[in-house]
C-alpha cells in the first residue's frame, strides 16, 4: 500500500509540475492560432498537434534523440551540470509534450469565443497588446484555459509511451501507467489493479471538472 501511495503521489506531482511547465507555451501558441494570421500557422499547429497522432513510443524517441547526452539539447545541458534522461525531468518532459496539444485545443476554442470587441474598446483606450491580452484576453478566456489545463493534466497522468523510453521503470522515476505495466508483467495483478483504481479516481475526477468547466463555459458564451 505504501509503494502504491507513493507512486500515485509521485506521478500526481509530476503531472502537475508538466501542466504548469505546458501552461505559459501553450496558452501563447494558442492565443497566436486563435488571434494571428501569419506564415508557418499551419505548420505550427501541425507540429504542435504532432504527439496526439504519432505512436508515444514514437515521441519518445524523438524527445531521446534531442535529450539523450549525445542529442543538441541533451549535450547542451550537460555543460551546466543538468541530467534529464532516466531522472523525474525526463517524466515531466513526456508528460508536458503529451498533454501540451490537448491544452493548446482547448484554450485556443477558449480564446475564439472571446468577443474582439472587448479587445479593441482597451486597444482603444490605450492598452498596449500585453495589456489587453493578461487584463481581457486571458481573463475572459480562462475556463477554457483551466479546462484545457485540466485536461493535459489528466494526459499527463496516464502517459505510458514516451515516459518508459525516456526515465525507464525506475524505483525513482515509476509513475502509475509504468507501474501498472511493470506489476502486470511480473504478475502482481492485485497490486496493478489498485494502481488502476487509483489513476481512474483521479482521471476522472480531473476530466469531471474540465468537461464542468468547459459546459459552462458554453453557457455563459
Amino acid at each position: 500500500m505504501n509503494s502504491i501511495l507513493s507512486i500515485a503521489s509521485f506521478t500526481v506531482a509530476m503531472a502537475a509540475l508538466a501542466t504548469l511547465v505546458m501552461l505559459p507555451p501553450g496558452v501563447a501558441v494558442a492565443w497566436l492560432l486563435a488571434r494571428r494570421r501569419f506564415p508557418g500557422r499551419v505548420v505550427l499547429e501541425t507540429v504542435v498537434s504532432l504527439p496526439l497522432v504519432l505512436p508515444p513510443v514514437a515521441t519518445g524517441l524523438i524527445l531521446m534523440r534531442l535529450l539523450g547526452p549525445h542529442g543538441p539539447i541533451g549535450a547542451w545541458l550537460e555543460r551546466f551540470g543538468i541530467e534529464v534522461m532516466f531522472t523525474w525531468r525526463a517524466v515531466v518532459v513526456a508528460m508536458a509534450v503529451m498533454g501540451l496539444p490537448l491544452l493548446v485545443r482547448v484554450a485556443r476554442a477558449g480564446f475564439d469565443q472571446v468577443d474582439r470587441r472587448y479587445e479593441q474598446i482597451a486597444a482603444t483606450l490605450g492598452a498596449g497588446p500585453a495589456r489587453v491580452f493578461f487584463t481581457v484576453s486571458l481573463p475572459l478566456a480562462r475556463r477554457g484555459v483551466l479546462a484545457g489545463a485540466l485536461l493535459g493534466f489528466s494526459r499527463a497522468l496516464g502517459e505510458f509511451g514516451a515516459t518508459i523510453l525516456l526515465a525507464g521503470a525506475l524505483p525513482s522515476t515509476r509513475t502509475i501507467a509504468v507501474a501498472i505495466y511493470s506489476y502486470t508483467e511480473t504478475g502482481q495483478d492485485a497490486a496493478a489493479t489498485a494502481m488502476l483504481a487509483v489513476s481512474a479516481t483521479i482521471a476522472f475526477g480531473a476530466l469531471l471538472l474540465s468537461n464542468r468547466l468547459a459546459t459552462s463555459r458554453v453557457r455563459s458564451s
